[in-house]
């Protein structure tokens, strides 16, 4: 896990994909955060992204850096504990201006059953369940 949490915060912003009915959508995203041994994301519970996860908490993130991709098929889990909440404004002090953990829209997401695999045009890929 601690691979792809390096691999996340290194490259800034990944893709995230949910399911809106029979429709893909995709967004950048760049909260990746460690809490209590697990990774977690965080958005506001007005977007449509909160929307799509409450409905079908499937989701897959895509990263690439330095000519390796990095894909995780997951799903979302919202953890509503305002303590997830503020470990995640605290490690992301740049949300805060539009952000608070009690504020009734900030919103945090753990990453459950997890197969993330690491690929390469140069290497054989690399799966980590976690």
């Amino acid at each position: 896990m601690q691979k792809v949490l390096d691999f996340l915060k290194n490259a800034e912003t990944y893709y995230l994909a949910t399911v809106e009915g029979d429709q893909p959508r995709v967004r950048p995203f760049g909260t990746i955060h460690e809490f209590e041994g697990k990774l977690y994301i965080q958005t506001g519970k007005v977007k449509d992204v909160s929307k799509q996860l409450h409905a079908n908490p499937k989701a897959e993130i895509c990263a690439f850096k330095d000519g390796q991709w990095l894909r995780i098929a997951c799903e979302l889990v919202e953890d509503d504990r305002r303590e997830a909440r503020v470990s995640m404004l605290d490690a992301y002090p740049s949300l805060q201006n539009m952000y608070s953990p009690d504020d009734g829209n900030t919103e945090v997401f753990y990453i459950k059953n997890a197969t993330a695999t690491f690929s390469s045009f140069t290497s054989a890929p690399e799966t980590v369940k976690f």
